[in-house]
């Protein structure tokens, strides 16, 4: 039969449109099947739970691999928190001895003279001439005494020990913030007569143990009265036997001129005070006259901590950049290793992007365990050196936070590389390889 022209094209087939089961059109926008259109599938995508599962799955299976890899990650942040740490205690425990003996301390001592080699005395008045500058609240003096102390006077006189002799005032110890160890200060009654008290280091290095001994001081026995504390501002004060004024001059031989003025003022007019110190001593020749700040010295050796952390933190970072290389050989390692698993992933519908995922969070959780570690150990190496030292435990939080951040930064970089190679692996290949 002829076909209908109407109903068929040149190659004798009905033109009019199917959908994909071969049913022709309809009104309806379903076709008359009633069959919705076909849709692009698209890959599930991993929550946070599932990103976790896949991620700790391989260093679950790897444990040895695991711990060593993130030793050195550990290793690195654990030297950086304890440097960072031991630094900040020591700096903590200077400045708490700054603000125990004060900032508001300054000391006169005699100068270099005009001509080379002259020698300039502090006039005898000039614990009073400071006392009356405004704002000074306290002062006290030293001079130096031309005597030796020996234990006893069977020891010869050139083995002095380093101990100096010197008269001190009254207020000397309350100036200095020092406290007696043992026994007592000198005062009105004792300083009259051949009475002493040592530093703690003219005591160790003399054998005294407590007041009541005697020592060969000159031509004649001392009592010992008190043994004083460790005084951090007035290290010259430890390494010297302290006798009274008054006995000093009766029966030393000493000359009254003060050899030291140590002055306290208020923390207002400390600067003030400085700068009157000098011409009030010696108006006609200020200068001869010498002003020092004790607690500078304490100052600078808490910049000095601050500087030689400084340096232990920079090979922390090489140690951690060391650990670094370890966890991103152990990933790429680990992706070498797990091609048959990649290539199974990719085969049931993984993408890549889901590989790469997989793979950096595998490479996060490593060095993010070996961070939270090396925490750890670098806040108990802190608090075994702070403990064993008397210091306070200090452990910034900025380190803390600054140490996890590192571990993150390392991990990502460590992980991106291998996550990638993974990812272009093909299936097939995979698969066959494996």
């Amino acid at each position: 039969m002829p076909l209908d022209s109407s109903r068929t094209d040149a190659t004798g087939r009905d033109p009019s449109p199917t959908d994909s089961t071969g049913a022709g059109s309809t009104d309806g926008p379903a076709g008359a099947s009633g069959a919705a259109p076909a849709r692009a599938l698209r890959a599930a995508r991993l929550g946070p739970r599932d990103v976790l599962h896949v991620g700790s799955a391989g260093l679950r299976s790897r444990p040895v691999r695991v711990v060593l890899s993130a030793l050195g990650i550990a290793i690195g942040i654990a030297t950086m928190i304890a440097v960072v740490g031991i630094s900040s205690s020591s700096q903590a425990q200077l400045l708490r001895q700054l603000d125990a003996l004060g900032t508001n301390m300054l000391v006169v001592k005699p100068g270099e003279g005009v001509f080379s080699g002259q020698e300039v005395k502090l006039p005898k008045g000039a614990p009073g001439m400071v006392g009356r500058i405004d704002g000074v609240e306290e002062v006290g003096a030293t001079g130096d005494v031309k005597r030796s102390v020996r234990r006893t006077e069977k020891i010869p006189k050139d083995e002095t020990g380093g101990i100096a002799v010197k008269a001190s005032s009254e207020r000397l110890l309350e100036v200095l913030r020092g406290k007696v160890a043992t026994g007592t200060w000198l005062n009105a009654a004792n300083g009259r007569y051949p009475s002493v008290v040592l530093g703690h280091v003219a005591a160790e290095r003399l054998g005294i143990t407590g007041p009541g001994q005697q020592v060969w001081l000159g031509d004649r026995y001392f009592t010992v009265v008190g043994v004083l504390a460790p005084m951090p501002l007035a290290p010259e004060i430890e390494r010297s036997a302290l006798v009274g004024w008054a006995a000093a001059q009766r029966l030393l031989g000493f000359d009254g001129h003060p050899t030291a003025v140590y002055e306290r003022s208020t923390d207002a007019s400390v600067r003030q005070v400085q700068k009157l110190l000098a011409p009030t001593v010696d108006p006609q020749n200020p200068q001869n006259v010498a002003v020092g700040d004790p607690s500078a010295a304490l100052k600078a050796k808490a910049a000095t901590e601050g500087a030689l952390s400084t340096l232990l933190l920079g090979l922390g970072g090489i140690a951690l950049l060391v650990g670094g290389v370890g966890v991103a050989n152990t990933m790429i390692i680990s992706v070498l290793e797990r091609r048959h698993e990649i290539g199974l992933r990719r085969s049931l519908g993984a993408t890549r992007g889901q590989i790469r995922i997989q793979f950096v969070a595998e490479s996060l959780m490593l060095s993010g365990l070996g961070g939270v570690v090396g925490v750890a150990l670098g806040a108990a190496a802190t608090g075994a050196y702070a403990s064993s030292g008397g210091l306070p435990w200090v452990v910034p939080p900025w380190a803390v936070g600054g140490g996890l951040g590192a571990t993150l930064v390392i991990g990502t970089l460590a992980g991106l590389y291998p996550a990638v190679r993974a990812a272009r692996l093909s299936p097939t290949l995979a698969l066959h390889a494996a």
